[in-house]
């Protein structure tokens, strides 16, 4: 049995170093010595090289065909995360006012938590020491956390979950007064209609029919809502001529350029945001920690990257593209194009190369040493290809460091302060507690019940840490990076307001939800 001291002591020493790295990130990017340029270079780094490298690294010596079994389990729990936090942020924009170019936004942001560098830099510390079993227990930490990383990326881009931010930039924007009367009518029907069933017990059949009267006004009321809506869209409800086609690819070079005073947008924004000219946006995406201040919107120039982008429609001419429609197999094969390039992005390729190698015997002799080995030794008594591996557990470590150092770069260009006093403050203090606080407590009873089901082995100590803990993560900043882009100004003021808060309290949450999750475990 631990000691209460030495759970609260193995509970917060990772927080330390995460806090120091995080605020290295933080004071070298306020010192103006880590600039936007800097800080994406690293982010294609980690994406393209040092993450890859990380996940094949710990996952073909930990998974073998003993344990191959809890990755179902771990796929599960990661897809039941994100639907419950869906599910939360749905419910908390039903009885807050939220912006409406955040109305599709909190959505992503309660399901999609950050899987990436925080999760995989705690975990490591813990188990790299007593009470777990050192490097053994770390790197099958780190194997189980490639699960819910794969699944993340699966279900942000191929699936199409960042789709929703695109759509809260779809048709025009509508003034943040008209967003709270509106919520604030909302409301009213809401409780009318909850009162509805009690003012008819032990009423009159006058007293019922006043009450179905106020019913009708409700509903009248609604009617004449969603009319007033049209007329300020233009009469119109919005097509899907007017949405914003943006590609967002893995590999590339970056498009865009740095927006600053001595470098404007090469485009001017487009005045008339109901035009049916089809925008195409071709960005590279950066990983969950690494994202990066604004860049300016791209023009409709055809970008020059390798990656797969869909064409801008009538770039040389500008004008006005007429709609034709596209052939059912032309489009079908477009979509499982885009797909596939979208999910064999480097670190889902890696991962998804790493696991038939530690399942494989003959393929894993060449990498790690095993007993009664097929495979014969290099001259150095190591594995043939041993190298390789040695070669991706070193490059693999520079992941975590950077990541963390440009999470923090990220958070000390957020700006909350005027955005902060005029936003909508319960729906933030909402999603926070919802994710720092409910979040964990139902992570908690969500594995202890598959426990008792037998869906998760209650003998696998790491396992179960691991499902518990990732049920504490604070939004994914990769959502900033992807609402700079969709924005089409580069800005992400909404969305700031929302990750500040969940981040101040992660510290204090992570800590009680480690200690808490030893006590339970050991």
């Amino acid at each position: 049995m631990i000691s209460a001291g030495a759970i609260v002591w193995i509970s917060v020493r990772p927080l330390i170093r995460l806090f120091l790295n995080v605020g290295a990130g933080f004071v070298l990017t306020r010192a103006d010595l880590f600039p936007t340029i800097a800080a994406r270079g690293a982010g294609q780094i980690i994406l393209n090289i040092a993450l890859p490298c990380l996940m094949f690294s710990r996952i073909v010596p930990a998974f073998t065909s003993q344990n191959i079994h809890n990755l179902g389990p771990l796929v599960l729990v990661a897809f039941i995360y994100e639907a419950l936090g869906i599910v939360m942020a749905w419910l908390i924009s039903q009885f807050f006012w939220v912006p409406h170019r955040f109305r599709y936004g909190i959505l992503v942001a309660g399901g999609w938590g950050n899987v990436g560098d925080i999760p995989t830099s705690v975990i490591m510390s813990i188990t790299a020491s007593a009470p777990f079993n050192g490097a053994e227990d770390q790197n099958l930490a780190v194997a189980y956390i490639a699960a819910f990383i794969l699944v993340f990326f699966i279900t942000l881009f191929p699936l199409g979950g960042h789709r929703l931010i695109a759509k809260d930039y779809v048709g025009p924007d509508v003034e943040a007064d008209d967003v709270r009367a509106q919520m604030r009518r909302k409301r009213r029907r809401m409780l009318a209609l909850l009162a509805a069933p009690l003012r008819r017990r032990g009423r009159g059949p006058l007293d019922v029919e006043a009450a179905d009267e106020a019913e009708a006004e409700i509903e009248r009321e609604k009617e004449k809502e969603k009319e007033r809506e049209k007329e300020k869209a233009g009469g119109e409800p919005f097509a899907d001529t007017t949405s914003v086609h943006r590609h967002v690819a893995f590999t590339g070079e970056d498009t865009t350029r740095e927006s600053s005073p001595a470098n404007p947008p090469s485009t001017p924004a487009d005045p008339n945001p109901d035009s049916d000219n089809c925008r195409s946006k071709h960005v590279s995406f950066h990983p969950d920690d690494t994202t990066v201040a604004p860049t300016d919107p791209v023009g409709p120039s055809v970008p020059v990257s390798p990656a797969p982008t869909i064409t801008p429609p009538d770039a040389d001419t500008g004008a006005a593209a007429t709609p034709t429609p596209a052939k059912p197999r032309r489009s079908a094969l477009r979509t499982l194009h885009t797909i596939l390039t979208e999910l064999l992005n480097p670190c889902s390729l890696a991962i998804l190369i790493a696991f038939p190698i530690a399942l494989v015997r003959p393929l894993k002799a060449l990498f790690v040493p095993i007993d009664n080995s097929p495979i014969p030794n290099a001259p150095d008594g190591q594995p043939p290809l041993a190298f390789i591996l040695d070669t991706a557990t070193f490059i693999g470590a520079a992941s975590v460091p950077l990541g963390l150092v440009t999470l923090g770069s990220a958070l000390a260009r957020l700006k909350g302060g005027a955005a902060w006093r005029a936003g909508p403050r319960g729906a933030i203090m909402a999603l926070a507690l919802g994710k720092m606080v409910l979040s964990p407590v139902v992570g908690v009873c969500i594995v202890r019940a598959l426990v008792r089901a037998g869906v998760i082995d209650g003998g696998d100590r790491v396992l179960q840490f691991v499902c518990i803990f990732l049920a504490c993560l604070p939004t994914a900043t990769t959502q900033v990076y992807l609402t700079q882009v969709y924005s089409g100004t580069g800005t992400a003021e909404h969305l700031s307001v929302f990750l500040i808060p969940q981040y101040i309290m992660m510290f204090i949450t992570m800590t009680a939800l480690t200690a808490y999750t030893l006590q339970l475990l050991f």
